[in-house]
């Protein structure tokens, strides 16, 4: 099974990622800011991140850069998931090491259809 790790500092948005991605076979944890998602990734890197852009304690940017420097942090795909809609935010994402972008709010059908894009699920 593969797993996801959610970061967001929106409770909500947690947990409606969280019903969307187990119910496509992932099993998922949770972190409501970047450093608290760093600590559980030092512990085991996850397959996929859910990424928010703004949080307290550690932004999202800083946390992939930091987890991009994990022995086999490369490996994990990261899609930002964030109200950051411009080009800018988009391309520094991308640039900085995100696989993929995400606007919110997002549906079930979006999140699905990137991780297809990814070839991490199935259509």
């Amino acid at each position: 099974m593969k797993s996801c790790l959610i970061v967001d500092d929106s409770r909500v948005i947690r947990k409606v990622a969280r019903q969307i991605l187990e119910s496509t076979g992932f099993s998922c944890e949770e972190a409501e800011n970047g450093q608290l998602a760093l600590d559980l990734c030092i512990k085991k890197l996850p397959d996929v991140v859910l990424l928010d852009w703004n949080m307290p304690v550690m932004n999202g940017l800083d946390f992939m850069r930091t987890m991009r420097q994990l022995p086999g942090g490369d490996k994990t795909v990261v899609v930002f998931c964030t109200i950051e809609n411009d080009l800018e935010h988009i391309q520094q994402a991308i640039n900085s090491g995100a696989n993929e972008y995400i606007m919110k709010p997002f549906d079930a059908d979006i999140i699905r259809g990137k991780f297809s894009q990814l070839g991490l699920i199935e259509k």
